[in-house]
């Protein structure tokens, strides 16, 4: 057949595999293994011969079977690993695959057993979107339903397995991702599967060393190993906890692991230089530190408390036990306060304000997500409330109730964490209610108007009176 005709048939069947009913009687026609015989690096039609194996494979058991059965895994392996073809061939096998992986545990199995772990390896450092997205919904797809579970041990237990989801992270740092997959496949691997401490551990290595799956970070946490690749990761499971709160599930290995790279992280991060930038900012313990304290904000939020607490083995209840009221409350006390606060802290003459030695915020909205931690760590749990009056911090989480710049929402983040401070808990409502305020305190936009705040001796509630007056 004349090449022109190649192309006009292959045009005629890529258009009748668009439709189940055109998929279906390719099938019945042994189209597969047509296709697979067309298919070698030197013919210049592979690419459409791909696309058309992509298509019959849609859905379609018959030529899901028949590609396992004519070993089409290893025809799609001599054109994938060299990887020295276009990006579009790549892309376009990988997909093939992961229409082959749907069918079930035989077809996974034996796509797993051709590509894990040299050519998942391979196709993982082709450092592009096209060739990622598809990737991570192949091996996400092998790592589940029956036999998943023995393969994602695979991935996550093994150096070689941990050093494929490397080169996927460094792959989507680079080119970026569009599909949710690699969330998935993250996700599934160091929460679900209960392995990211060995994958946060491997992305400090080099290509060549390997990992020492059993330490703990505590043995080998050094702040210069840090890098971009570990605050992506943990911008990817943030990410997942936010928009899926209902689809994933925490344990509590997974939690504490969180909290203690927040408390190690802040021992090396910069509180002195103000940032006004949000996460990611660039510097990775700075984005590592606002990260772990998003995951954590979001795993509060999904426990419920019951009113009489009795669940010792909470992922809350672990955590308050694990100090991370204590954390949050003292890392917020040491900052300076909003700036609205700060600029109605003046001294007795009313010259300029008070300069005070506190912390600044690392980064765009980091009051803002202690506060919110602490409001949700807060909400129905009655020894979280008493803990934050015994530590006299309800005048600290009052003062978050205004509008800052610097930290977006922070105003109703503050308004939730005192809500939930008050609701249910007398003492706490009773404490609120003694609080007067002590000395007059006049912000510079309330003076500049020619009034100034003072105290009502009957009521010791504040009023604003001319200056003249």
């Amino acid at each position: 057949m004349a090449p022109k005709q190649d192309e006009e048939t292959l045009e005629s069947l890529l258009e009748a595999s668009k439709t189940p009913e055109g998929r279906s009687r390719l099938a019945a026609s042994g189209a597969v293994a047509t296709t697979l015989r067309h298919i070698s690096v030197s013919s210049p039609l592979t690419l459409p011969y791909l696309r058309l194996l992509r298509n019959l494979c849609a859905g379609e058991i018959s030529s899901q079977d028949s590609f396992i059965d004519l070993s089409g895994s290893d025809t799609l392996a001599s054109i994938l690993l060299p990887s020295a073809v276009s990006v579009e061939v790549l892309r376009a096998g990988i997909q093939v695959l992961g229409n082959v992986v749907l069918a079930g545990e035989v077809h996974r199995a034996a796509v797993w057993v051709r590509f894990f772990p040299d050519g998942f390896l391979c196709l993982a450092r082709v450092r592009e979107r096209e060739v990622c997205d598809p990737l991570c919904m192949v091996i996400d797809t092998c790592c589940s339903g029956v036999g998943g579970r023995r393969r994602l041990e695979e991935l996550c237990g093994t150096d070689s397995g941990l050093r494929i989801l490397q080169e996927i992270i460094k792959t989507a740092l680079k080119a970026g991702y569009q599909e949710e997959w690699l969330e998935w496949l993250l996700f599934k691997a160091c929460v679900e599967e209960q392995r990211f401490l060995s994958f946060f551990l491997t992305l400090s290595s080099s290509e060549d060393s390997n990992t020492n799956l059993d330490i703990s970070l505590t043995d080998i946490f050094k702040p210069e190993l840090l890098n971009t690749q570990h605050a992506f990761l943990l911008d990817i499971l943030s990410k997942c906890l936010t928009e899926r709160p209902k689809e994933v599930t925490v344990s509590g290995k997974f939690a504490l692991e969180i909290l203690e790279i927040l408390k190690m992280i802040y021992n090396i991060v910069d509180f002195t230089t103000q940032v006004n930038t949000a996460i990611p900012t660039g510097s990775p313990a700075i984005d590592l530190f606002g990260y772990s304290l998003l995951i954590l904000r979001d795993i509060c939020a999904w426990e419920d408390a019951s009113p009489t607490e009795t669940d010792k083995d909470s992922l809350v209840n672990l955590l308050l036990d694990e100090g991370l009221l204590d954390f949050v409350l003292s890392r917020l006390e040491e900052l300076e306060p909003p700036a609205i606060v700060r600029k109605s802290m003046v001294t007795e003459d009313n010259s300029s304000p008070v300069e005070l030695e506190k912390r600044v915020c690392p980064y765009k909205g980091y009051r803002r997500d202690l506060v919110s931690v602490i409001g949700n760590l807060l909400h129905r749990r009655k020894r979280v409330q008493d803990k934050v009056r015994e530590k006299q911090a309800i005048l600290l989480l009052l003062q978050q109730c205004v509008v800052d710049e610097e930290n977006p929402y922070l105003r109703e983040w503050g308004l939730l964490a005192v809500r939930n401070l008050l609701e249910g808990n007398e003492d706490n409502q009773k404490e609120l209610a003694e609080l007067e305020l002590k000395e007059p305190i006049t912000p510079p936009e309330i003076s500049g108007l020619g009034l100034k705040v003072e105290v009502d001796e009957a009521t010791r509630r504040a009023k604003l009176v001319n200056i003249s007056g």
